[in-house]
């Protein structure tokens, strides 16, 4: 495979089956937008220089384009080697893999290095932008989902982990979108990503499921959007169609586990988030959750906002067809997640 000259473009499929670290080297900005899960960024330029290139393809041509492109790489060529040494390093005698937009000049220019340099490597024909569309092709699939649905505070999120650890398959759609879906639920969590790169988060999760029999793939019931990560359309239609089972728990029970969640928090962002819903709460509750909130007494502030999130939870469960509902009251997690396996609930 090494040599002088470009190396070798594969089709998606047959980059995916290869085995070796992924390498992005789009720019930065382009990167952080979205990427391939696992890939390295080792831009070939930096945003500036890419809007610069980008400005010259415009005004002088392709040619003049790429002549400032070559000026800008060159005094990064010894610095691009190690970087390739060292990431063929992390996986002897597997393939360099990389990609760029389109699969086009900048991974051409960057493998032929690499290919110089001795190490192996293949390109991505059609660069990330191929990688995009299977993404979107994977939420147009028939996919078995199954979710599990509950008021706030029953423990949803948690139970599914208990399921995952019983051999259930699982998405956790939260914690993919690093937000739990309400006023609320970003507080405590990292930075979400751009729902282009929860996509492909999510993709890449389904797509794991694939190679395999799965009876069912259980997700936590959510609305269209977590914080700023949108569930694609056509799984969420799917959702929709897909088979329930409702957790119920004691209110006492709820209000327990959110006190335990949320009263770690920082005062003012709990009241930020109860401002941000405070229409709907209307001004008597948002009054009420506030002062609770300044007097860190956390049972009153949960119980300020339950009877709201418990409204919009009825009102989206019956939107539902197939509904069953399962008292966990008294269990912890992993007794309830054994109790759904246990009487064929959950499979």
């Amino acid at each position: 495979m090494s040599g002088i000259g470009t190396p070798p473009s594969y089709s998606l499929k047959i980059f995916r089956d290869k085995e070796g670290p992924l390498i992005d080297i789009r720019s930065p900005k382009e990167f952080n937008q979205g990427h391939w899960p696992g890939a390295a960024n080792l831009p070939l330029f930096t945003d500036d220089e890419r809007a610069l290139i980008g400005t010259a393809y415009k005004k002088k041509g392709r040619n003049q384009a790429i002549i400032l492109g070559l000026e800008i790489t060159k005094p990064k060529l010894s610095s691009f080697k190690a970087s390739l040494e060292n990431k063929s390093n992390e996986s002897i005698g597997s393939f360099l893999r990389i990609y760029c937009w389109r699969g086009g000049l900048r991974s051409k220019s960057l493998g032929w290095l690499a290919n110089l340099i001795g190490l192996k490597v293949i390109l991505l024909n059609g660069g990330y932008k191929s990688y995009r569309k299977w993404v979107l092709e994977q939420f147009e699939k028939e996919w078995p989902l199954k979710l599990i649905g509950g008021k706030t505070g029953v423990g949803k999120t948690s139970i599914l982990f208990a399921l995952k650890e019983r051999g259930i398959s699982t998405i956790d759609l939260e914690g993919l979108a690093n937000h739990r879906g309400s006023s609320f639920g970003g507080l405590g969590l990292p930075p979400q990503p751009s729902s282009e790169q929860f996509e492909n988060l999510l993709a890449e999760k389904l797509c794991s499921f694939s190679k395999e029999f799965v009876k069912g793939i259980w997700l936590e019931a959510e609305s269209a959007n977590l914080g700023r990560c949108r569930i694609p359309n056509g799984l969420f239609k799917q959702m929709k169609k897909a088979g329930l089972i409702e957790l119920n728990r004691t209110k006492a029970e709820r209000v327990e586990t959110l006190v335990s969640e949320y009263s770690i928090q920082q005062k003012e962002d709990l009241k930020l988030a109860t401002i941000r819903i405070s229409k709907r709460l209307g001004p008597q509750r948002t009054s009420w959750a506030l002062e609770a909130i300044e007097k860190e007494d956390w049972e009153e502030a949960c119980l300020a906002m339950l009877d709201y999130y418990d409204k919009c939870y009825i009102y989206d469960l019956n939107k539902s067809e197939k509904v069953e509902t399962i008292d966990i009251s008294g269990l912890n997690y992993q007794l309830a997640a054994e109790k759904l396996i246990k009487n064929g609930h959950v499979y």
